[in-house]
């Protein structure tokens, strides 16, 4: 089963089994929802932790969980800086808007020109400000970035396992 990255658990809040989470999705509402399961990937465990989630709050950057079954800063203390993932079944492309991916639709993807040149595999996405940037590994060459915009970025195309890109001046 595959997972994927909703947040981390950074610290405990107060005394009644509250985590303080930094969320790392676009959807923390339907992720940290009441009844949601989320599941705890803790660095010296090879299983996640299963955790259904009794209650959510936004406090400042961070939302605040409990779970029923552990009612007490002491039951929660041991999850400090956990991994929180959803298990793959729990992704719903309804979520996403015509256009959007899930980033792990993206990562792996074949590159290539308008005029069918093959540049290269997309092996990351950063996120440094007004729009992300697709990292591109090329064989024999640096990376190559690319802002995913609608100018460079013409075609995603799921099927065919490739994006279509035109390069502007200056990002080659």
């Amino acid at each position: 089963m595959a997972y994927y990255t909703v947040g981390t658990i950074v610290n405990t809040h107060g005394i009644r089994g509250e985590v303080r989470v930094v969320a790392t999705t676009d959807f923390p509402t339907k992720r940290f929802a009441v009844g949601a399961t989320l599941y705890a990937f803790l660095p010296h465990q090879t299983t996640p932790v299963t955790l259904k989630v009794g209650t959510v709050r936004k406090h400042k950057s961070f939302y605040l969980l409990s779970f029923p079954d552990r009612p007490s800063i002491n039951d929660v203390d041991g999850l400090k800086t956990a991994t929180l993932k959803i298990a793959d079944d729990q992704l719903d492309q309804s979520d996403l808007q015509p256009g959007e991916y899930y980033y792990h639709q993206i990562v792996g993807l074949d590159v290539v020109t308008v005029d069918g040149e093959p540049l290269g595999q997309i092996k990351e996405i950063l996120s440094p400000g007004a729009n992300d940037v697709w990292v591109v590994a090329r064989p024999g060459k640096s990376d190559l970035l690319l802002p995913k915009i609608d100018q460079v970025i013409k075609q995603v195309d799921l099927a065919h396992h490739q994006v279509i890109v035109e390069l502007m001046e200056g990002l080659d």
